[in-house]
């Protein structure tokens, strides 16, 4: 059994293999030859939350698991892999970056599927832990030719800016208002931790597609129901998931909405043909299969690398 650090997981898991490894995997959901458990949370009186969240795809099952003190503000991630024939130990490895890739990846796929193939400029609200991996993973999918990003904090947004211009080799641009970042996007990005809506749709041109993976309360919301109602097409990664935790449609939307023809699980995805004009939603909450997929393709290059630390045989 293999102990595998956030650096090893850096290093070994690139967006665009990530992106391949998402692809497959909903590909597997769809085949039934993948299985989801959705994320469970036990919160403590001591304002600790323990989340966790498991699946199984291929020759491997695992579990992520993860805690959280707000008072404190911590997060500490950890993901365990196992052998599906046998059950064996295979690995645990850190697990904050594994969480973060494989997010940003999933919403490359998303945007794969959902924008327009000649779409060029992203818009992106939030520059935090996860935007980032959501530029890296668009651009594996789309030429973009530009990017525009708004944050609360103008020195955060700015330096923000200029480092994904040094990392992606594109033009990052901080803009004063979230109004311009989302009024020049062809693909809009959603990753805060808001508690509000943080786009109004107005400012949504048709034919947009949106990535929203800041929130994964059902208390909190980034987009606002008029946007919801306006949308052509929704995907969620999980409708069980979604109705226990997506805040943005359970606070927009009543039991006959969930329904509806315009929502669809991501799997199902590869066979819708959108409009021209269509606005397209990807919500995103995260699957454990997710996880799973990534750790494996993880520990898989860390084998064949001689990397990690055993722990026992």
């Amino acid at each position: 059994m293999l102990y595998l650090t956030e650096e090893d997981v850096r290093r070994l898991l690139p967006m665009d293999e990530c992106v391949r490894l998402m692809r497959r995997t909903f590909e597997a959901l769809a085949a039934g030859d993948a299985i989801n458990q959705t994320r469970r949370r036990m919160f403590l009186p001591t304002t600790s939350v323990l989340h966790s969240m498991a699946g199984a795809v291929g020759p491997y099952f695992g579990t992520k698991y993860y805690s959280v003190n707000v008072k404190h503000h911590s997060a500490h991630f950890f993901f365990t892999l196992f052998d599906a024939a046998t059950g064996k130990p295979l690995a645990i490895m850190e697990a904050n970056h594994l969480g973060q890739i494989r997010t940003g990846a999933a919403s490359g796929y998303a945007t794969d599927l959902l924008a327009h193939p000649d779409s060029t400029r992203l818009g992106v609200i939030g520059s935090g832990f996860q935007a980032r991996t959501q530029i890296e993973a668009i651009l594996q999918v789309r030429p973009l030719r530009e990017v525009f990003v708004y944050s609360r904090n103008e020195a955060r947004r700015e330096g923000f800016a200029q480092d994904c211009t040094n990392a992606f080799g594109i033009p990052v641009m901080a803009r004063a208002t979230p109004a311009e970042v989302i009024r020049h996007a062809d693909i809009v990005v959603t990753a805060t931790f808001s508690k509000d809506p943080v786009i109004e749709s107005s400012w949504v041109r048709p034919g947009t597609h949106i990535n929203a993976m800041g929130s994964n309360n059902p208390e909190r919301r980034e987009l606002p129901a008029d946007l919801i109602a306006r949308a052509d097409l929704i995907v969620v990664d999980s409708i069980e998931q979604a109705r226990m935790e997506s805040g943005d449609l359970l606070l927009a939307w009543d039991e006959e909405d969930w329904r509806t023809g315009r929502l669809i699980e991501l799997k199902d995805a590869m066979m819708v043909h959108r409009k021209e004009t269509g606005i397209t939603i990807f919500k995103s909450n995260g699957l454990g299969v997710e996880d799973v997929a990534a750790g494996a393709f993880v520990y898989e290059k860390a084998r064949e690398a001689g990397i990690g630390r055993p722990i026992y045989s």
